[in-house]
């Protein structure tokens, strides 16, 4: 069966961990369809940035068992779902692995839906992901810009 969306997803954090942000571009194949998002925070990291693109493209879905293509550059992210490594991560309930938070998260969202995998090269002319980097690197640059509590917290930095 063909997927039905396509999520094409980026982070970006300036300094690593510094001002991050994220960007999404869902399209629903077969139709016009498209729309943005994108959020930016003070402080965290661009893997969290990476993860959390997909958590939020995915949680965006308002069918279950969507069958949907994620599109990513991030080989941590890719790799860990399609390597399984993140479901041995669960197992030992992600001791001494990073981002627990965003990982049991996107568990959570992931195995509501029918979810494939495709990496992509980063800032090779790809349309949709040189979008979903612009807008991360936007997001990141905000006045605004959220808290990521977590990455914060254990980082001994939120004020």
């Amino acid at each position: 069966m063909p997927h039905e969306v396509h999520i094409y997803t980026d982070g970006a954090a300036k300094g690593n961990p510094g001002p991050a942000g994220y960007g999404v571009v869902m399209e629903m194949v077969g139709t016009p369809y498209k729309k943005e998002f994108y959020e930016g925070f003070r402080l965290s990291t661009n893997n969290r940035m990476e993860l959390l693109a997909v958590i939020v493209g995915l949680e965006k879905l308002k069918n279950p068992k969507t069958k949907v293509l994620v599109v990513s550059d991030s080989k941590y992210v890719v790799d860990s779902v399609e390597k399984r490594w993140v479901f041995q991560w669960e197992k030992i309930n992600f001791k001494a692995k990073k981002n627990p938070d965003l990982w049991m998260r996107f568990l959570k969202i992931y195995r509501k839906h029918q979810v494939d995998f495709q990496w992509v090269k980063g800032h090779n002319s790809h349309p949709q992901n040189e979008r979903c980097d612009e807008l991360a690197v936007m997001a990141s640059q905000q006045e605004k810009l959220s808290i990521d509590e977590f990455y914060e917290r254990e980082e001994g930095k939120l004020l």
